[in-house]
């Protein structure tokens, strides 16, 4: 039986434990919670890190000036998590950060997993802003939560084949794609652009995003001895390609697009690397409007920018700005924001069209030279 003592104690003890609830509640619902998805580990975890340490910067940046929203001071809480570029993967990853609670996603990094998470998030109604996803197929879906901030693959496509015709004057084209979502696609455009340009695609191959031995498909293509080898995947699987069409003798021009155009594929290649040509979906660094100012930034804080962290930094910018008009982290209310976004950010004006692509972009194309990627020319989107 509890005595009265007993009883008043219990009350007190109770009632301690409702107001440190209450306070704990409080101070939970000043945190905003941000999601971040790209692939940590694996041989894709350069690029990954890359993209959460751009949006982990700005993050920063936000909380460090303050962040108040209809008279409420809040504060944002990045989490990251690690897609392993893997589409089931990430739809697992997806549904973890709604469940924990996230208001908004930068991510994915890959196309093959930003186009399954997409389902998750628009059922969930939280806005998604990848800084790297090309694929058409991502913003075709319809989905209103769907936004990227670069260009996509039928732009970056069409330049790539256009700069193989016309610059380099080729008539005779192998492609290989990694059969990812971003890789096909982006294959498919260049080889739609190609063929309309005049050029005949003399092989079309296929591998993997894990695979490191492609002597028999390059074996292959020699035979038919193309001008161009066109190469739509990851600086994993382009570096030890770029160096077998060396040890083969393969005499044809090295063209990929932005999932090679970083550092750690001339790491990788070594000195084959050297004349190889990339594109990136967006202007190079030194043109991009805060280019400079970023890159001291990030590179005292993380060390070298590997491809896409200013558009990480800028897709958290964006999706922070619209919670402003909005005056609300309600994922309900500020989506109705982001289709009138206008914002001038580090990697260029940003602003989307209805299917929530980036409107009047750029691709960058780029060769190796003296161990470094070198700007050849910008192409404006029309």
């Amino acid at each position: 039986m509890f005595t009265p003592f007993r009883i008043a104690v219990l009350t007190a003890l109770v009632s301690a434990s409702l107001l440190t609830a209450c306070g704990h509640s409080g101070t939970d619902s000043n945190v905003v919670k941000i999601g971040s998805a790209s692939p940590l580990t694996g041989p894709q975890a350069h690029v990954g890190k890359d993209n959460e340490n751009g949006a982990r910067l700005a993050v920063d940046e936000i909380n460090a000036v303050g962040l108040v929203l209809d008279g409420k001071a809040v504060k944002l809480d990045l989490i990251a998590e690690d897609d392993q570029a893997d589409p089931k993967a990430a739809t697992t990853v997806a549904q973890k950060l709604v469940d924990e609670g996230v208001v908004g996603v930068i991510g994915h990094l890959n196309s093959g997993a930003t186009i399954p998470a997409s389902k998750i998030y628009f059922d969930a109604g939280i806005p998604q802003i990848s800084p790297s996803a090309t694929a058409i197929a991502y913003t075709a879906s319809g989905f209103n939560t769907a936004y990227r901030v670069m260009t996509n693959d039928a732009q970056q496509g069409t330049a790539l084949a256009e700069y193989a015709t016309r610059q380099l004057g080729a008539k005779q084209i192998a492609i290989i794609d990694d059969r990812t979502a971003y890789g096909q696609g982006l294959a498919d455009e260049f080889e739609r652009a190609a063929k309309a340009d005049g050029a005949t695609i003399v092989a079309r191959e296929y591998t993997t995003d894990k695979s490191t031995d492609f002597m028999a498909i390059l074996t292959s293509i020699k035979s038919h001895a193309p001008q161009v080898v066109f190469f739509a995947g990851m600086d994993p699987q382009a570096a030890p390609m770029l160096k077998q069409m060396k040890q083969l003798g393969v005499n044809a021009q090295f063209l990929s697009g932005d999932g090679a155009q970083t550092p750690k594929f001339i790491e990788l290649a070594g000195v084959d690397a050297e004349g190889a040509i990339a594109s990136n979906p967006g202007l190079a660094l030194t043109k991009m409007p805060g280019g400079a100012a970023f890159k001291q930034k990030f590179n005292a804080r993380f060390g070298e920018i590997q491809n896409y962290s200013p558009y990480a930094y800028d897709a958290v910018y964006v999706m922070v700005e619209a919670m402003k008009r909005a005056k609300s982290s309600n994922p309900a209310k500020y989506l109705a924001e982001m289709p009138k976004t206008d914002y001038q950010g580090v990697t260029g004006h940003i602003r989307f069209d209805k299917k929530g692509d980036l409107t009047g972009g750029a691709v960058t194309l780029y060769q190796v030279k003296a161990g470094q990627w070198q700007p050849l020319q910008t192409i404006l989107s029309k």
